[in-house]
């Protein structure tokens, strides 16, 4: 079974951003491993918690990385 695993910070993504990742992952699997794919392809999208993920020794944030929280309540 294809699978693919996202880790993203919370609140960074929509519900439809987070359905187009799903989409277009499965059609990435499905084009190199044919249609037989598309029924078995997971797409796991994980939301990690602002400063719960680091790089190079150093806690990332939103606004380390610059980025506005959304107020898209839907993708909870």
């Amino acid at each position: 079974m294809p699978f693919a695993n996202f880790k993203v910070l919370e609140k960074t993504l929509t519900a439809k951003q987070k359905e187009e990742i799903v989409t277009r992952t499965t059609e990435l699997y499905v084009e190199i491993y044919g249609e037989r794919a598309r029924n078995n392809t997971m797409v796991l999208i994980e939301e990690v918690a602002d400063g719960g993920w680091g790089i190079s020794g150093n806690v990332l944030t939103l606004a380390m990385l610059g980025e506005a929280t959304t107020t898209d309540t839907s993708n909870a």
